[in-house]
């Protein structure tokens, strides 16, 4: 299944050990992460994986033990040896996203990371 245009901008991506989905940031999403930025919130990929944690452990605690992240400042990253726990990681984010009133409300319980 190709996921890309069901969860552009973010990018699956498969490696011989693992499955990651990353997402260069800057452009999408910034102004939710603009409404914290006096508390140090810039969009950073850490921060779009505190979101994330925050995501998984309330929607998707099924899988919170496979998903693992790696982001820098310029990049989020989520990955797993388990290729289908990031997939459907990817399509259930990039859904929440596209939800601002949702992403606003999980986003209140993102700690600076």
């Amino acid at each position: 299944m190709k996921f890309e245009p069901q969860i552009e901008p973010f990018w699956i991506h498969h490696h011989e050990d693992n499955t990651s989905v990353t997402l260069s940031v800057g452009g999408y999403k910034d102004a939710i992460f603009a409404e914290r930025a006096d508390e140090g919130f810039e969009g950073s990929g850490y921060d779009w994986a505190s979101l994330a944690a925050v995501f998984i452990a309330e929607k998707m605690p099924a899988i919170e033990a496979d998903i693992r992240f790696d982001p820098e400042a310029g990049m989020f990253c989520a990955y797993s040896k388990n290729r289908e726990a990031v997939e459907k990681f990817a399509v259930a984010f990039h859904a929440m996203c596209e939800d601002e009133a949702q992403m606003r409300e999980l986003f209140t319980r993102a700690v600076l990371d």
